[in-house]
């Protein structure tokens, strides 16, 4: 895709606004809380960050996804939980302090999984021969749209922590509406190959989001940790930042087709978390 205003300004404001928004959301004890939770939230990062990207790449290897489609899948694996999780985790009756604390540490480790995921799924789906690096400049442009909003508005929260809450509605609002756009554009992007890529790509990304909740909800019960923080991990890991994916697919690494897979990947993330929600919200969730 060549340069645009849709990648080179739209996409960078876009996703920084969103990252914003979570900045808005979040506080220094969010972080600190990872010593009073330590093994809830070990667990959830050990899923996300370990655990997610390898049943990716099993997924996309036992369906034969074609590389751009096999490598749109594992930006979704590698791309951190989405605001919406806390918001679902909240309907479910999950624990949301467990959830802002785990996007939190996810967001900043992103700086460091995501261009490893990048380059070993390259490698791998493209073959060794075929292996392009990403450009270090653009891996240190998304370090900083990730980075660089979120502690602006941590700091806003800090200063002002009655503007930050009215601020979150709205910017939620806005990211939703982004989101939707970028699903769009995608698709536009790649409409004479939309029928087949839905057609070889919806049943990895559905049968991805499947698992992941899954295992998000059943292992940590298995562990014995109580079911709100199961809950908790099952929305974080389940919902991802979908819009960060296609952002990266896009202008990172110029590769429309790998976009389109974030955005089918959105449709079910949204459908499962809802029925999810809606199932265990009707039980009795004891408290943490």
């Amino acid at each position: 895709m060549q340069a645009s205003i849709l990648t080179d300004l739209l996409l960078p404001l876009s996703i920084g606004i969103i990252m914003f928004g979570l900045g808005l959301s979040l506080t220094w004890d969010d972080f600190k809380r990872v010593a009073r939770y330590p093994f809830a939230v070990g667990f959830g990062l050990f899923l996300q960050v370990i655990l997610l990207p390898f049943a990716a790449a099993l997924i996309a290897i036992m369906l034969k996804l074609r590389p751009e489609l096999a490598l749109g899948l594992m930006l979704v694996a590698a791309a951190p939980g989405g605001a919406t999780a806390n918001i679902y985790s909240h309907l479910a009756k999950g624990d949301v302090a467990l959830n802002i604390t785990l996007t939190a540490v996810n967001s900043v480790l992103a700086l460091i999984t995501l261009p490893i995921v990048i380059n070993l799924s390259l490698e791998y789906f493209y073959g060794t021969g075929q292996y392009v690096p990403p450009p270090h400049r653009k891996i240190v442009e998304v370090a900083a749209i990730i980075l660089i909003p979120v502690l602006i508005g941590m700091l806003v929260r800090a200063r002002s922590e009655a503007f930050a809450k009215r601020m979150e509605k709205p910017v939620k609002i806005f990211s939703i509406v982004v989101l939707a756009i970028l699903i769009l554009a995608a698709i536009y992007i790649e409409r004479a190959n939309l029928l087949s890529s839905i057609v070889a790509v919806g049943l990895a990304c559905l049968l991805f989001n499947v698992v992941s909740m899954l295992t998000g909800y059943l292992a940590p019960l298995a562990l014995k940790l109580p079911e709100r923080q199961a809950i908790a991990i099952t929305m974080e890991i389940g919902i991802h930042n979908t819009a960060l994916a296609i952002y990266i697919a896009l202008n990172v690494l110029n590769n429309p087709s790998a976009s389109l897979v974030p955005g089918i990947y959105t449709l079910a993330m949204y459908l499962t978390a809802t029925l999810f929600a809606f199932y265990v919200s009707r039980r009795n969730v004891a408290p943490a």
